[in-house]
């Protein structure tokens, strides 16, 4: 099993001059750290991370990584920076997640441990402005986008692709345009009929850092 952390991105929303992936948590440590930390637990063998903007901070705060640089983080979405980091590793099954994302390991796990190609949900929640999807009657997920009608719920930008899959979503990344999310990428995969099914994280601690309001949440729920 492989990862890949998509941390390439300016993070323009949190105002600071840092890439969002070195926001310093409550409890200490840095987004990344963290992710990695639990990548490792959980029985992870490789991660890249995709860098960016301020590419030297991320690499002087984590080792024992690959790197994958995206020279043109800046004008670029999700989408090219996965399937830049897809197009330079062996097909396998992987792990990948947005860099800015606080999550506990009960998350990963669930994700490591599913069959097939997964997609972490949270059911309780349905934010206006973040991504959503749908299931059919077979509890396969048919779309994937901000913008769901009737939506059952977030995706909270974790997910996996099979070793039997990879080559077909490295394809379907490539059909993606320069600004478009990696959900544009799996909608392509749907669309060829690559079966992706939602794993449930409700009940776990995961949570996108946009603003700091994001943080003072998390602060909340670690109780910190």
């Amino acid at each position: 099993m492989k990862a890949v952390i998509l941390a390439a991105g300016v993070g323009s929303r949190f105002r600071k001059q840092l890439p969002k992936s070195l926001i310093r948590l409550p409890v200490g440590y840095t987004i990344i750290a963290n992710q990695i930390a639990m990548l490792r637990n959980t029985g992870v063998n490789e991660i890249i991370v995709v860098i960016g903007f301020k590419k030297e901070l991320i690499m002087e705060e984590i080792s024992d990584v690959l790197f994958r640089y995206n020279p043109i983080y800046h004008i670029t979405n999700t989408s090219q920076s996965l399937r830049m980091a897809f197009e330079s590793t062996e097909h396998d099954d992987v792990i990948w997640l947005n860099g800015d994302v606080y999550l506990d390991d009960t998350v990963i796990s669930r994700i490591f441990n599913a069959s097939g190609n997964t997609i972490a949900v949270n059911k309780s929640k349905c934010g206006e402005e973040e991504v959503k999807y749908k299931t059919d009657s077979n509890g396969r997920i048919v779309e994937i986008s901000k913008k769901v009608q009737d939506a059952e719920g977030e995706a909270v930008g974790v997910n996996k692709i099979s070793k039997a899959d990879f080559g077909t979503f490295v394809k379907c990344l490539q059909e993606c345009s320069e600004n478009d999310y990696f959900e544009m990428g799996i909608e392509f995969a749907i669309k060829k009929g690559i079966v992706f099914k939602p794993v449930d994280i409700s009940d776990c601690t995961c949570i996108e850092i946009d603003f700091k309001k994001d943080l003072e949440q998390l602060e909340k729920e670690l109780q910190i």
